[in-house]
């Protein structure tokens, strides 16, 4: 975060943000019709070149925005199929490395909340945040022989919110190639979950009661709150002494040190899922620790609940029963909204078995007792199938509008999930829940 240049202040209202949005598309359209007219005279890697500025530009407007545009950047990168590699390298970094807010704007977010500036509260803080995000920026702090870690959220990203997802979409359509209805789920998903993380309150009282009911697994941990000092705006909490699991997979680290981190992934993953039903939504290597082969989960500010009914027609798709009965498992779809009513026997025959390919996919590691993720061809072989069935135009026509925000949670949960298990080339004890 050092190296990152700070910001002095975040547009605020409606007309600035917008201002900024308009601006960058502005130089990317001028940068469009360049780029077209040398593809015309065949000029090699102008679209790799184009896409890797305008990945830059764009991240670098989001980030000065900050809230609901960084987040769309953030969950945009977590979708290997999604976007061109130049957009997800850009995008990736708004998990956790988006340039910070200067100290003075930090200390006015204190005085508001606290009515005290941070060296009034704490022995010591650094005045550069040392990681930022999209919602907000964590600081070091120490007092009394503990050490915090301080979660400040960005002035104005709550109230926004529904403006900038307006201004974001018809951008994301035009520059970045989505259709409508592909980027509204994410900008859905957006509304509901940002809406609960810029509520710290909430974040601090839910963490707690999912650490509480998760305080049994075995090499999960978790950092203490401090709801003393912690507000809407503000969260504390223990600082972790860790190394991120992004860093960790770069690391030489024993075997049996990695199966166990991604033993604890698997487990905690598992059991919100299927015995809480409420599960940590958000799994990007930034939100994990690991000390002393321990994991240590940091961030309950993506929480997803499952209603039954979902859960029940999501796993029952996996079971042998279902995957061997065609009636069974379309009628499954059906209730999924995955295949609907209208839909005449062309599209049944195009759709079905894609679904089922991707439900086989989902539920291979279920199947055995162990997995190896470290397998690449088991991943490779998810991408594929992402590449294969992003690229069929007609396809993507036909899936754009089906389902539900449930299963886009839920999968991107799961495919998280493998893809951590994956990096850290591991073999993991798996199952399938018990009710299948």
């Amino acid at each position: 975060m050092a190296n990152l240049k700070e910001q002095t202040s975040i547009p605020k209202n409606k007309i600035a943000r917008a201002a900024n949005i308009v601006g960058t598309g502005a130089a990317i359209g001028a940068n469009y019709v360049k780029y077209k007219a040398k593809e015309a005279f065949g000029s090699k890697g102008e679209k790799e070149a184009f896409h890797e500025d305008t990945a830059e530009r764009t991240f670098n407007t989001f980030s000065k925005l900050k809230g609901g545009p960084l987040k769309v950047a953030q969950m945009l990168s977590l979708d290997k199929n999604l976007l061109p590699p130049a957009y997800q390298e850009q995008f990736s970094k708004a998990q956790y490395s988006a340039p910070p807010l200067s100290y003075p704007l930090v200390v006015k977010t204190f005085k508001q909340e606290l009515q005290k500036s941070p060296k009034d509260i704490f022995d010591d803080f650094t005045q550069t945040a040392v990681a930022g995000a999209s919602i907000g920026q964590v600081h070091k702090a120490h007092k009394g022989g503990q050490n915090f870690a301080v979660k400040v959220q960005y002035p104005g990203v709550a109230d926004s919110l529904e403006s900038d997802l307006k201004i974001v979409r018809p951008f994301a359509i035009r520059l970045m190639n989505l259709d409508g209805a592909s980027i509204d789920l994410y900008l859905n998903e957006v509304r509901e979950r940002l809406t609960e993380e810029t509520d710290y309150i909430l974040e601090l009282s839910r963490g707690q009661e999912l650490i509480d009911k998760s305080s049994h697994l075995k090499n999960v941990n978790f950092p203490e709150y401090f709801p003393e000092y912690s507000t809407k705006r503000i969260l504390t909490m223990e600082w972790i002494d860790g190394v991120h699991l992004d860093e960790y997979f770069k690391g030489d680290h024993p075997k049996a040190e990695r199966d166990q981190v991604a033993q604890a992934l698997w487990d905690f993953c598992h059991f919100q899922v299927h015995s809480l039903k409420e599960f940590h939504a958000d799994p990007h290597p930034g939100n994990f620790l690991v000390k002393d082969g321990q994991l240590f989960v940091l961030d309950f500010g993506c929480v997803k609940k499952l209603p039954e009914w979902f859960y029940d027609a999501y796993f029952s798709l996996m079971s042998p029963m279902a995957l061997n009965d065609p009636e069974l498992f379309e009628s499954l779809l059906e209730k999924l909204g995955l295949i609907l009513e209208t839909d005449g026997d062309y599209e049944r025959k195009k759709l079905i078995p894609v679904f089922k390919e991707s439900v086989e996919l989902l539920s291979r590691p279920f199947f055995k007792e162990e997995f190896d993720f470290a397998d690449e061809a088991y991943l490779d072989e998810i991408y594929q199938f992402g590449e294969r069935t992003g690229n069929d135009q007609e396809l993507k026509k036909m899936t754009s509008s089906r389902g539900t925000a449930h299963a886009l949670y839920l999968n991107r949960t799961y495919f998280g999930l493998y893809n951590l298990c994956g990096s850290l080339k591991a073999k993991v004890k798996t199952n399938m829940p018990d009710f299948i």
